[in-house]
């Protein structure tokens, strides 16, 4: 079995699957489920990229919430994400109410094509599902020489899952941070994460396949920290990232998507901002620099329990080279993924 990065503590065992194949199976899923085929293959890539990088909270346990959301219909799949230009002169893509992945995709792709003479250029994204792994949009666009920020929030009312910094209850969404720069000989350095101290998907990964979270992530709804992932879903919440830290980012997110943006539906409202670096610093300056500082910090001695000082974003490239093309799921996740495939293979054939 290959070496997984996880924070799930299974109870049962992985399935290695070939990304090709695993690739062939999920594509005809969201395809089944009415996608286009270019929406369905850029979901399904993302996915299973996340799971080759190690971020199993939004990889292929994914399928199962997004088909859910879809049959149900509070994920449109007859859309396509659109770029518009407001009267304001505001840039915004609009997910048309389906899947965030393609609308996030385009949305880093216009931020970058728009910083034109001045070099900067922001774009918001609104209504739109869930937008996978941010980290994965920063890291084209810094090999590119872009640096992105992006963050999001919004509908706190509906999604409150993060209790705030000396709160008992969930009141934020997980309203993520995502920033992504060039960097040394090894690539781009990209910080992606939730507000809360375990992103949301880990406990849909968590439920999905049997699995314990970490502790001092989740408290139930009686305010008690639990390891079970039910007892998040039965009105539980999980914990700011940081303490009072991760409650003032999570904060700015919600005022962000929601106060500045507007309104959102169905999940967030997200803001990118792209600057080209190259306005600042040559690229092979940039890199020169960047690797000068990344040595240093690599070169730091370990402190007791660790092995080494890590990069954010190297671990994730590091995990998608030793992963060769194949993934490992939860024994039970996979299980779920064929017998949607199955039952929705059966369905069309009727």
């Amino acid at each position: 079995m290959s070496n997984v990065t996880s924070k799930l503590e299974l109870r049962g065992g992985r399935q290695e699957v070939a990304a090709d194949e695993a690739f062939a199976i999920i594509v005809e899923i969201f395809r089944r489920l009415g996608c286009a085929d270019d929406v369905s293959r850029t979901i399904t890539e993302h996915l299973i990229e996340a799971n080759l990088c190690g971020v199993e909270s939004h990889g292929v346990m994914r399928v199962m919430q997004y088909a859910e959301r879809m049959r149900n219909g509070s994920m449109r799949v007859d859309v396509l994400p659109q770029a518009r230009t407001t009267e304001t002169g505001v840039t915004e893509v609009d997910g048309g109410m389906g899947n965030g992945i393609p609308a996030m995709k385009l949305a880093y792709e216009t931020a970058v094509s728009l910083t034109g003479s001045n070099g900067l250029a922001a774009v918001s994204v609104l209504n739109t599902g869930h937008t996978g792994r941010h980290g994965a949009f920063a890291e084209h666009a810094a090999e590119k020489g872009f640096l992105t920020i992006c963050t999001g929030g919004g509908n706190h009312r509906v999604h409150g899952m993060v209790a705030p910094y000396g709160g008992a209850r969930g009141m934020l969404p997980t309203n993520p941070w995502c920033i992504g720069i060039p960097g040394g000989d090894r690539g781009p350095v990209v910080m992606d994460f939730a507000t809360g101290v375990i992103a949301g998907g880990w406990l849909y990964a968590a439920r999905s396949a049997g699995a314990l979270v970490p502790e001092g992530c989740v408290i139930d709804r009686n305010g008690d920290p639990t390891r079970d992932p039910e007892d998040y879903f039965n009105g539980g919440a999980i914990l700011p990232m940081g303490g009072h830290k991760g409650y003032a980012l999570s904060l700015m997110a919600e005022l962000i998507g929601e106060a500045m943006l507007g309104p959102s539906s169905p999940e967030c409202n997200w803001f990118v901002l792209a600057v080209d670096t190259q306005r600042f610093r040559q690229p092979g300056a940039l890199q020169a620099a960047a690797e000068d500082l990344l040595s240093d910090l690599r070169n730091c001695p370990p402190a007791r329990g660790f092995d080494r000082v890590e990069i954010p974003g190297e671990r994730e490239r590091e995990q998608r080279r030793r992963s060769n093309g194949v993934i490992a799921v939860p024994t039970e996740t996979w299980r779920q993924v064929l017998a949607l495939a199955s039952q929705l293979e059966e369905g069309s054939a009727q």
